[in-house]
């Protein structure tokens, strides 16, 4: 637990005082909020859809079992074999036996936080199965041996720049090309892969209940390439990601664009309901969907954290948080950073080695504002903090300076007797740490409590 904690610390103070990392964040960020408020003018009341979009979140996830019963036995009649995973040993287990029985050598993967969350690239790269994400971000990222960076811009901390130099050192490619050189090159290795695999995997945007069908939203057409050119596909989705019908899309698709890259609608959207059907010319011959559990039924069983679930991924919390922008996606060291991360992570993981991070916030309350629908997310914090106490998630002088804290400011003359010099030195003396990242804090010698009663004489 300290472990975990001291490392974030750690981390957060290098990235902290990084003021080139800070500059392409900001540079990076400064254009997504540019755009975004073009997008919301789509909607003709944009709080009017957030809300509406949580109520349909909300009922989805009231009757989550029936939705995903109803999503089963819908897709399971059209060929498709739906795997249900406690937890992400068995996910990666039945991704090895299919692996196995398809003889997989090789195996092209879309953008998915929920494949990063189970590290199935470490896992099959074990397994001897070559791994290739086929979303530009993610291959970035892959190519320099880093997880994603941001859940819907996995290389936001690198500039062009940057990639022109790792494309140079991983692929012999022009030091100074530029961007629309390097994703020319990317496309020339990528579509080898989709050839070469014997395996796609994609994640889903959304399970489609009514339908029995996977959403899946995207600005490349690798998602479309890599389900459909391998003989086999395998969706690996969390369970919460179940809407009940398909006419949702049209308030769904809209809002994850607009509030996760400010577009409209992104450039592809496919609903995939299962294998190639009889009398049809493509897409894969056999189609696989694990749904994740994973901690995803501790949430479920919150009522108070419930909530969390209705989460699109569309990372608009990470660009508006002030924490997220100063120490960067990687220092989380987890799948999902940024406040829904750190409302999230604590419950999908063990509450006591990663509670620290839900102290990670100002509690400014700009990433509820800006929720697509509308998680109240610092409040969530918040109640993670609260929860991390009432669990004695807590050192014993921690627990014993809070005690005393409560006693003194119960009583007033205390608090009088403790006269500014004796504040002065307990903060910055006795409170160790205070000061390494903050000013000298300077107490006045009297109360205002002492000095109204010199002067009013009561």
């Amino acid at each position: 637990m300290k472990e975990t904690a001291a490392k974030f610390i750690a981390k957060s103070a290098l990235k902290s005082a990084d003021k080139e990392h800070r500059r392409k964040i900001n540079f990076n960020i400064g254009k997504y909020n540019a755009i975004v408020p073009q997008g919301k003018q789509q909607f003709m009341d944009v709080d009017l859809a957030r809300e509406k979009a949580k109520n349909i979140k909300w009922k989805a996830i009231e009757t989550l079992d029936k939705q995903l019963e109803t999503f089963e036995a819908i897709i399971t009649k059209r060929g498709a074999t739906v795997i249900w995973a406690e937890d992400a040993q068995q996910a990666l287990d039945s991704i090895k036996k299919i692996c196995e029985v398809k003889k997989c050598r090789t195996l092209v993967k879309s953008k998915s936080m929920v494949t990063e969350e189970i590290h199935l690239n470490d896992f099959l790269e074990k397994q001897g199965i070559e791994s290739i994400e086929t979303d530009l971000g993610e291959y970035i990222q892959q190519l320099d041996g880093e997880p994603p960076y941001h859940i819907v811009t996995p290389a936001m901390h690198k500039s062009k720049e940057d990639v022109a130099k790792l494309f140079a050192k991983k692929l012999g490619t022009d030091p100074k090309a530029t961007p629309e050189q390097l994703t020319l090159t990317a496309r020339k290795v990528l579509r080898e892969k989709y050839v070469q695999a014997e395996v796609g995997v994609t994640g889903a945007n959304f399970i489609v209940a009514d339908i029995g069908g996977i959403a899946i939203t995207e600005n490349e057409g690798n998602a479309r390439l890599s389900c459909s050119m391998p003989k086999t596909h395998i969706v690996i989705a969390g369970i919460e990601k179940v809407i009940p019908s398909m006419t949702d899309l049209g308030l769904f698709w809209p809002l994850l664009a607009t509030f996760g890259t400010g577009q409209r609608v992104t450039v592809y959207n496919t609903i995939v309901t299962g294998p190639r059907q009889p009398g049809e010319t493509d897409g894969p011959e056999d189609m696989y969907v694990i749904l994740l559990d994973n901690g995803r039924t501790n949430i479920l069983a919150n009522e108070k954290q419930r909530e969390s679930l209705y989460c699109i991924r569309c990372g608009a919390c990470l660009n508006a948080c002030p924490v997220y922008k100063n120490i960067g996606g990687h220092t989380y060291a987890t799948a999902y950073s940024g406040p829904i991360g750190s409302v999230i992570t604590p419950h999908l993981k063990e509450l006591g080695e990663w509670k620290h991070l839900s102290y990670a916030s100002s509690l400014c309350g700009n990433c509820t504002e800006v929720c697509a629908v509308k998680i109240n997310l610092h409040e969530l914090l918040l109640e993670n903090r609260h929860e991390a106490v009432e669990a004695r998630h807590i050192s014993f002088t921690e627990r014993m300076a809070w005690k005393m804290w409560k006693q003194g400011m119960l009583r007033r003359k205390w608090m009088n007797m403790a006269g500014g010099g004796t504040k002065n030195w307990i903060v910055n003396t006795v409170v160790k740490g205070w000061g390494a990242h903050r000013g000298r804090m300077e107490f006045p010698k009297k109360s205002f409590n002492q000095i109204w009663k010199e002067k009013h004489g009561k």
